[in-house]
């Protein structure tokens, strides 16, 4: 077992809902509550020293030039919503992006297409989705939106590859990116990304209620701010100032009082990935998923993910037709898990150990068994 990950009575397979705390996210929180508690706000500056420190690790872990070039939200939801409502969509103006993605890489173009009378051109993609969503395009493409892996099958798509022609076509780039950072290395430059975002809560392991958001900075003004703050100007502390000039950083994009709770954590979970490596924990995962797959296959599984485009999740359909409870089962067996895609989802994080895996693997076949045995009566 992990030091850090003293889990009791679970296999935490279940990364791409929401992750697990390492035991130095815990210890992070607990100490700045105890600091509040006793010295009140008497560190405020320290606290401000460790949201600049923070922002440098997300700056680490996404690969972007600056620290300059990042700024924290809420969520992934509230990201592509400054996108998608804070570009200048002229008339004739199409987005494109996948059909069947998450939500919140959905409904935010649907509503902009609403609100400004925009095309939103929902695509379905196949084994190759770079393809479908260029073929898509045309001279009316502004952006193109896209999951970096996708939420339900698992399938990593090739944003490299996409991004350069997109950049090549003078196409803006956005990229969800919550089911890829924390699980493997990225490189905003290299897929030519102008909006990369992500909640903190999956592979991040940090809490809910804090994300990244990368703004290419060739990018950053096209977007029309939609909120306002005294946090998100150019002299963000000089109260006394009349002007509302905005930061010329991506923290032009925060506009009040940072989540000083969350930075905490998120400064604490961040450090465990990179002092880790992100290629390690990509080749770690690597080994779970590959193992993963082999005894899930022996089982009669059928497995869902194409291993050229794996990421970190796994989705699988076994030989039962009763998944719903055959869910409920692994469930009860303390394996986390997610019914996602027509199939049962697991997406391990690089600390588990092969016993935790072996001992999934065991469940699963147990959960097959008293399936079918149920079935019988």
């Amino acid at each position: 077992m992990h030091p850090e990950f003293p889990q009791e009575g679970i296999i935490h397979l279940n990364h791409a809902a929401v992750g697990p705390w390492p035991r130095r996210t815990e210890e992070a929180v607990c100490q700045f509550a105890h600091t509040n508690v006793v010295h009140g706000s008497r560190d405020y500056l320290q606290w401000l020293r460790h949201v600049d420190a923070t922002r440098a690790l997300a700056r680490a872990l996404i690969g972007a030039p600056s620290a300059e070039d990042i700024a924290f939200v809420k969520n992934t939801s509230e990201a592509l919503s400054m996108v998608a409502f804070g570009l200048d969509w002229r008339p004739g103006d199409n987005v494109v992006f996948p059909v069947h993605e998450f939500p919140s890489n959905r409904v935010v173009w649907l509503a902009a297409a609403e609100r400004f009378g925009i095309e939103a051109r929902e695509v379905p993609v196949g084994p190759e989705p770079e393809r479908d969503l260029l073929a898509a395009c045309d001279g009316h493409t502004r952006l193109v939106a896209t999951s970096a892996v996708r939420y339900d099958s698992g399938m990593r798509i090739d944003i490299q590859a996409l991004g350069a022609e997109l950049r090549a076509r003078s196409i803006l780039f956005c990229v969800d990116a919550i089911q890829h950072l924390g699980a493997l290395p990225f490189d905003a430059p290299g897929c030519h990304a102008d909006f990369v975002m992500a909640d903190a809560h999956k592979w991040m392991l940090a809490p809910e209620g804090i994300g990244v958001f990368y703004v290419n900075p060739e990018a950053r003004e096209q977007l029309t701010l939609q909120e306002y703050g005294w946090n998100m100007l150019a002299h963000a502390g000089d109260f006394s100032n009349p002007g509302i000039e905005p930061a010329t950083s991506a923290r032009r994009f925060e506009p009040g009082s940072p989540n000083m709770l969350g930075v905490h954590a998120l400064h604490a979970s961040l450090s465990l990935l990179l002092e880790t490596g992100l290629e390690t924990i990509d080749h770690e995962i690597r080994e779970h998923w590959l193992h993963l797959e082999d005894g899930l296959r022996s089982q009669g599984c059928r497995i869902l993910t194409p291993r050229g485009r794996r990421a970190g999740i796994l989705t699988f359909r076994p030989p039962v037709d009763d998944l719903d409870a055959l869910y409920a089962r692994l469930q009860g067996y303390g394996v986390l898990c997610a019914l996602r895609g027509g199939g049962i989802r697991f997406a391990p994080h690089f600390y588990l150990t092969r016993e935790q895996i072996d001992r999934a693997l065991e469940c699963v076949a147990e959960a097959i068994r008293e399936n079918a045995a149920a079935g019988v009566r």
